[in-house]
């Protein structure tokens, strides 16, 4: 998001594109609400999306981009991060778009295994493939060295 102010590009979190942020709980954009808030984005003269949405309903974000980081850090740092951000968020240090329960924190290893396994995978396969644009990173301290 550093990036995303220092340029003055607005900045979307594919979360936020699924799912409208409610009091006492978030509300799930139907598929077609989802489609149309994602094709409003990557109709608009320039935009940033940060995400790892595997779906196919991503995909038309690729092919409109022009250039896609892809940032591929181990396994075993996305696991401490998870950690660190969870407690972090529950003391109130790091702001969450969604509230930061016990329930949450498993679903966040739940995604971590299947992003490890399916989605990474076909994201760097349709990388590969589609002649698209991209960078991938196994780092993100590089990203600065990179692009900025």
């Amino acid at each position: 998001m550093t990036f995303a102010r220092k340029y003055n590009i607005p900045y979307f979190e594919l979360d936020n594109v699924v799912w409208k942020r409610h009091k006492p709980g978030d509300i799930r954009r139907t598929d077609e609400e989802r489609d149309k808030y994602l094709d409003k984005i990557i109709c608009s003269e320039s935009w940033i999306i940060e995400g790892a949405h595997h779906h196919n309903w991503v995909f038309k974000s690729f092919q409109s981009a022009d250039l896609i980081i892809f940032l591929d850090t181990p396994y075993w740092k996305r696991i401490i991060r998870i950690i660190k951000r969870f407690f972090l968020q529950k003391v109130g240090v790091e702001q969450a778009n969604y509230t930061p329960t016990i329930k949450m924190f498993i679903k966040m290893f739940e995604w971590n295994a299947g992003f490890e396994k399916q989605s990474k995978p076909m994201i760097l396969n349709m990388l590969r493939q589609d002649n698209l644009n991209s960078f991938i990173l196994k780092d993100n301290s590089k990203f600065d060295r990179c692009f900025v």
